[in-house]
């Protein structure tokens, strides 16, 4: 990985969405990553996962869930705090430690649906770094069709719960000490028959499967999960899990444009400065004119994503972002990272496949933010719905030929 915090040509601008606050604790990250991560992450991917004491470490230094409110340990500040938490991972390389799903997708659920002596038992630890938060929707039959999952939850004669079925592609799957799970508790209602639930998991009937081999982000640990009989307490109203996955996607879609912007920012700057220093046929290759429109087209992207995405960060933690901006967002972002990543890597000829360059690293990750919080197929039917149904309404003005 990068060893310290990438400063992008674009860096010398004013974001005018962060204020004095967030820049000071953006210095607090910056130097946790350089510190804390960056020495070891070639050994985490090696290992395949982070050390739970880095979690702890990261708590000390209230790096997690810093929107979580003061009653539980938290800061209770707003959205863009965990945005810069996901900012200098992504700037760094650092894919090992999942930080922004646990505060910015798996604490909101229960910070807006749990009740208050489940908010008292989990939520304090989550911010502490003592408690690993994962959530668990994906099946392997299903993938992007939550509606459909077979996991099933069912009433025990003591009016708790017990849960059966499978889950996959779990992020925190090895490390985690609480998951969200969504289940069926009425197979015939369709995705109003969705419920969510919070397992424990050192409790019979909960089992960890592989931590699965993928093609990147190897330092990060990614499991299946089994229920066999496992309890679950109810997080929020019967049925109503479908809803709350559908309100919460717009965060998580949003933290995933974010990590992608900040990333291809990282890969043009490590490009740049591998550019000034290689040289081939005498000179250094940022000489040549195709080179520098490489680097120029992806400048001018990055430098549209950012001013997108920042517009979309501004407009959360404001409470006015919209489902299909979110949407957009994720689209787009994504996108724009991999195309620049890819141009990217093939600046650095041979070099760039190796795994020992950060770029390399990099394009793998950037490869699954087309796949996760909803593929970007997905994406863009949502969006060509909206379409659709705009065009279906009666329009005043519109000329009539």
């Amino acid at each position: 990985m990068n060893n310290g915090a990438t400063e992008t040509i674009l860096a010398k601008n004013d974001r005018r969405i962060f204020d004095a606050d967030h820049e000071l604790f953006r210095g607090v990250v910056r130097d946790f990553v350089e510190r804390e991560i960056a020495p070891y992450h070639d050994a985490w991917e090696a290992a395949k996962c982070v050390p739970r004491e880095l979690w702890r470490k990261a708590g000390e230094a209230g790096l997690l869930c810093p929107s979580a409110p003061e009653a539980y340990g938290g800061a209770g500040g707003d959205f863009r705090f965990g945005a810069i938490v996901t900012e200098e991972l992504a700037h760094a390389g650092a894919s090992g430690p999942c930080f922004p799903l646990h505060s910015e997708i798996v604490a909101p659920y229960l910070v807006k649906y749990a009740t208050e002596a489940q908010r008292a038992r989990w939520l304090p630890g989550m911010v502490a770094g003592t408690c690993i938060g994962a959530i668990a929707m994906t099946e392997p039959g299903t993938g992007s069709d939550l509606g459909n999952i077979q996991t099933r939850a069912t009433r025990t004669s003591d009016g708790g719960w017990s849960l059966t079925g499978s889950k996959t592609f779990i992020t925190n799957g090895q490390l985690c000490d609480m998951v969200i799970v969504a289940a069926k508790t009425d197979a015939d209602a369709g995705a109003k028959g969705v419920s969510l639930f919070l397992v424990a998991a050192d409790q019979p009937g909960f089992a960890r499967g592989r931590n699965l081999d993928k093609l990147g982000l190897h330092a990060q640990d990614t499991s299946e999960l089994f229920f066999d009989g496992a309890a679950g307490e109810l997080l929020g109203a019967e049925g109503a899990g479908f809803g709350y996955m559908m309100n919460e996607l717009a965060q998580e879609r949003l933290i995933v444009a974010v990590g992608s912007a900040a990333g291809a920012e990282a890969a043009l700057e490590w490009t740049i400065a591998y550019c000034a220093e290689r040289r081939a046929f005498g000179k250094p290759i940022i000489d040549f004119q195709n080179t520098r429109f490489v680097l120029a087209d992806a400048a001018t992207e990055v430098a549209v994503g950012r001013t997108f995405v920042d517009d979309c960060i501004e407009r959360h933690a404001e409470g006015r972002l919209g489902v299909e901006q979110a949407v957009m967002a994720k689209l787009w972002l994504t996108e724009m990272q991999f195309r620049i990543t890819d141009n990217c890597l093939q600046l650095f000829g041979g070099y760039g496949y190796m795994e020992e360059y950060p770029i390399a690293r990099m394009w793998t990750a950037a490869r699954v933010h087309r796949i996760y919080a909803g593929t970007n197929e997905i994406m863009r039917e949502m969006i060509g719905r909206q379409i659709k149904a705009r065009s279906e309404r009666p329009q005043p003005n519109a000329r009539r030929s």
